[in-house]
């Protein structure tokens, strides 16, 4: 069963679990479970995703429940009204905030602008070598990207050296084996902690927050951080 953290009679929201698709992909040919069918399937009822997360990607995931407010909300996502809040574990040392500004380019080639700002939370330095360390660092920061772009926070936490632990296409590939090795964590440590907006027919503020899954409060626990 799917957790629900939300619903209305036009919206549904889910702590989409790290590893599910939101729908059915022709990259994912073989995958079963959608996290579309498995809502469908367990309400009873017509359900749209209004926003995508990465497969990898645990959190906030919400679903229109009708043509009104999909296209609604879909409006919002466009006009960057809807806040939306991660939280990752990265590599080394975070400065205490920072601006992302750096363009990504699609696979057709097109260069798109993208912003992300991030604070750091906490900090922790594991007595665990790691390459020519005898330590290794680690941060929990909290990112709110301001653009919407494929796998935004992925790769500009890569590009400011940085990566999420886990990620195995833009991350570290050493890092991501010392922690499937030493501690057999294999899930990419970014979570959608929340999400903010109008509501599509009410226009009240909406506040979605999504507790933080097994195997991230796992590694919290690891760093000795107390669970946000």
């Amino acid at each position: 069963m799917l957790d629900i953290l939300f619903r209305d009679e036009h919206l549904i929201a889910i702590n989409k679990p790290h590893g599910l698709l939101v729908h059915r992909s022709p990259i994912a040919i073989d995958v079963q479970e959608f996290a579309l069918q498995l809502l469908r399937d367990q309400i009873d009822h017509y359900v749209s995703p209004v926003h995508r997360l990465d497969r990898k990607t645990g959190g906030v995931l919400l679903f229109a429940l009708n043509k009104e407010a999909e296209v609604a909300m879909h409006i919002q996502f466009q006009e960057k009204k809807v806040i939306k809040k991660y939280l990752a574990i990265v590599r080394g040392y975070t400065p205490d905030e920072e601006d992302i500004d750096y363009a990504l380019k699609k696979e057709n080639g097109a260069i798109q602008e993208a912003f992300t700002h991030y604070h750091t939370l906490k900090r922790a330095e594991l007595q665990v070598a790691f390459g020519s360390h005898p330590t290794s660092r680690y941060s929990l920061v909290e990112a709110k990207p301001e653009t919407g772009r494929m796998h935004q926070l992925r790769k500009h936490f890569a590009h400011v050296f940085h990566p999420i632990i886990g990620d195995r296409k833009h991350g570290c590939n050493k890092q991501n084996k010392l922690f499937k090795e030493t501690w057999e964590m294999t899930t990419m440590l970014l979570h959608a902690s929340s999400l903010s907006f109008n509501h599509p027919v009410t226009n009240e503020p909406i506040l979605i927050e999504a507790p933080l899954q097994e195997e991230f409060r796992r590694v919290m626990l690891l760093m000795g951080w107390e669970l946000v």
